[in-house]
């Protein structure tokens, strides 16, 4: 090739680099190193992943899209802090979608993707038993995830993803401190109704399983203290 000819980087390495900078920026969400409210500078970003612009703003817009950044004009893109009242339509999204998702997954038979949920599993419990709460919630996220990608269908997974970052945020936001995203034997027993194909039984099991999480999260209206005018202005 000439010199003074440059090579045509291929047709998917925009798609590439923006997955990545997705990819990134959802993992930090679910185990809460980018709080809701974080500001995300573009110019920022694009430093930090040696990329345009332009390509972290189309990443920044699909996080909008689902919800996990919000747009501010004049002010730029933040993450999201879901409400009391987005956090119950969150989980009653889940609560329609994971059931079917589980169904179907056991009609498909694929026993190669039983075993990749066993193994995210063990992953789990392992961070669980070196109480790295980062962790445990982002792995607690990604065994929903990746069984709404193992069910088959990619719009339900897209919304899924969606979901479990909405999640995690108002887990960040709502959630005792030393509580943790899902209890400590709910993915197992689910996965051992998956396995033994009991479609009903693995259906009830994520419906309780996620009112558990909604149940830990204190969604109640927050009440300011009044405040005392004569201290506050120190008369």
């Amino acid at each position: 090739m000439p010199a003074h000819q440059k090579s045509i980087p291929p047709p998917t390495s925009g798609l590439v680099v923006r997955s990545a900078i997705y990819d990134r920026i959802v993992q930090a969400v679910m185990e809460h190193r980018l709080p809701p409210g974080t500001k995300l500078v573009e110019d920022r970003l694009a430093e930090l992943f040696d990329t345009s612009r332009a390509q972290v703003r189309d990443v920044l817009a699909r996080l909008a899209d689902e919800g996990v950044v919000t747009t501010i004009p004049n002010r730029g893109a933040f993450i999201a802090s879901p409400s009391p009242d987005e956090t119950r339509e969150v989980f009653e999204a889940r609560r329609l979608i994971e059931p079917a998702l589980v169904r179907r997954l056991i009609a498909r038979r694929d026993a190669d993707a039983v075993a990749r949920l066993r193994a995210a599993v063990r992953e789990e419990q392992l961070a669980r038993a070196r109480q790295d709460r980062p962790a445990m919630v982002r792995l607690s996220a990604e065994f929903h995830v990746r069984l709404a990608e193992y069910a088959g269908n990619r719009m339900l997974e897209r919304s899924m993803r969606a979901l479990a970052s909405l999640s995690c945020l108002a887990i960040f936001l709502y959630d005792a401190p030393h509580a943790t995203a899902c209890r400590e034997d709910e993915h197992e027993l689910l996965l051992a109704a998956i396995e033994r194909r009991r479609a009903e039984r693995a259906a009830a099991l994520m419906v309780e399983h996620l009112d558990h999480i909604e149940g830990s999260l204190d969604l109640r209206p927050q009440r300011d203290a009044p405040v005392d005018l004569a201290a506050a202005l120190k008369m």
